[in-house]
């Protein structure tokens, strides 16, 4: 028989008790943090869905592997272990531990940034962007143009515009890009895949020219999900094959373990490159740690080499993406703007569509976030003009291209009954949707903002 309701494959063993506010209650705790949700604390959110990062809960035989941690500062079984995966997935042979991903980026663009470098991405994520950046070189995303139509149905949202990219190596010279990006999946295009043959393309471009090709790779199995399950050529390959054979396309990869490996903490860079690999090594000895745990217990390696493996089993996968789907569809059915197709680690509500009274230069998506923690203790994430705006000479905003609430759902965490209460809660929201007002920042840091920036309300 085949069952219509996708169950959770596991049974839950240990739980957490959730602190369950009343709204003017939140009120207060929302003034408190200056309307910003990264600054709450978390036991005044009932669902938590800010980030899918270091989130997970993770499994019996992690924590069982915790155990085994071997906590040697140099040449540990546990990380022996780690890179024995690490290698076995991607195919590469320097494999650098980090403590988590941005730790990883800062020491790849580190080394091939600086002052007159271009990185190029399908679209960079706020960490990757930060770090590029502050090296004092220029990031450059370039999705293809369906990715700007959140109501779109297109199978890989996610794809890097390849004829965008021949151009702007033409315009900038091949000797001048540090290397080109490819997020799979694409996070803040809205969780969307890249194809094995989006992937194929670009890699031949980088191959003509003879410029870096890396992956972040940190969402690779929920990514390998929709190309089996989306290019007919690759229907009866395993998910781990998929991802292996996007690894092959690239010269190295960084990854959060945070996400696809199911772990609260961990990352690492794997670089094909011996001279790289070298450089990059000297700069993590001095940053991060020795070459054999790279700011990482023994624990952390253990539970990470775990998880590498399951991330891939293939009903863990059905029902992560499934619920993923389950959530946006629902929401959709209510009348609420999300991106379309549903993708694979989380749900994004386009708030300019949703709260179109609210002009860009007062964050609708901000707003948004607010009004849900407000109503129901959800906490999410804006990826807007806040996270990605920018001023031009006169201080005027220049918008980011989509005012999106991200709905991140971490892995093995929430039933489907929590995310019942969620659908519920925007029910209610429609209701008053246009009484709602927009925001204004009153103190930001100069990089990252969205993390620590201050608001009022308008």
């Amino acid at each position: 028989m085949k069952h219509k309701t996708i169950i959770e494959p596991f049974r839950i063993k240990s739980v957490e008790p959730l602190s369950l506010s009343t709204e003017s209650e939140r009120k207060e705790y929302l003034k408190k943090a200056h309307y910003n949700l990264f600054l709450l604390r978390s036991e005044e959110v009932i669902i938590d869905f800010l980030t899918d990062s270091g989130t997970s809960a993770m499994s019996a035989d992690q924590w069982a592997g915790i155990m085994l941690g071997d906590e040697s500062y140099a040449g540990s079984r546990s990380w022996l272990k780690m890179e024995r995966t690490i290698k076995d997935l991607t195919g590469f042979d320097h494999i650098l531990p980090t403590h988590q991903g941005r730790a990883a980026e800062r020491i790849i663009y580190g080394y091939l940034g600086g002052k007159g470098k271009t990185f190029i991405s399908n679209t960079h994520f706020d960490t990757t962007r930060a770090n590029i950046e502050f090296s004092g070189a220029d990031a450059i995303d370039i999705p293809i143009p369906e990715s700007a139509d959140t109501s779109l149905i297109h199978p890989f949202k996610g794809n890097m515009d390849v004829n965008r990219l021949e151009k702007l190596i033409a315009e900038t010279g091949a000797e001048n890009i540090g290397a080109v990006i490819l997020t799979v999946t694409n996070n803040s295009g809205g969780g969307q895949p890249v194809s094995m043959r989006n992937t194929k393309a670009v890699s031949a471009i980088c191959k003509k020219y003879g410029i870096l090709m890396l992956l972040d790779c940190c969402r690779i199995a929920e990514n390998s999900y929709f190309v089996k399950h989306r290019e007919p050529e690759y229907a009866n390959k395993s998910y781990k094959e998929i991802a292996q054979e996007m690894f092959r396309l690239c010269d190295g990869a960084a990854m959060s373990s945070k996400k696809d490996a199911l772990v609260n903490m961990g990352g690492f860079l794997a670089l094909r490159d011996k001279k790289i690999a070298e450089a990059c090594t000297s700069l993590l000895i001095i940053t991060e740690g020795f070459v054999t745990y790279g700011g990482l217990s023994g624990r952390d390696m253990e539970a990470l080499a775990i998880g590498l493996e399951e991330v891939f089993d293939d009903h863990y996968l059905e029902y992560r993406i499934k619920s993923t789907t389950y959530l946006g569809e629902h929401l959709h059915k209510l009348g609420v703007p999300v991106l379309m197709p549903i993708g694979g680690h989380a749900v994004y509500v386009d708030a300019k569509k949703f709260y179109d009274h609210i002009p860009v230069d007062e964050y609708p998506a901000q707003a948004l976030a607010c009004d849900l923690y407000i109503l129901g203790g959800i906490r999410t994430v804006e990826i807007g003009s806040v996270m990605f705006g920018k001023y031009d000479e006169n201080g005027k905003l220049i918008p980011a291209p989509q005012e999106l609430v991200r709905l991140a759902i971490p892995r093995r965490v929430y039933t489907q009954s929590h995310l019942e209460f969620v659908i519920e809660t925007f029910e209610e929201l429609i209701k008053h949707r246009h009484d709602t007002k927009g925001y204004k920042i009153v103190e930001e840091p100069q990089f990252l903002r969205h993390f620590t920036a201050k608001f009022e309300g308008i």
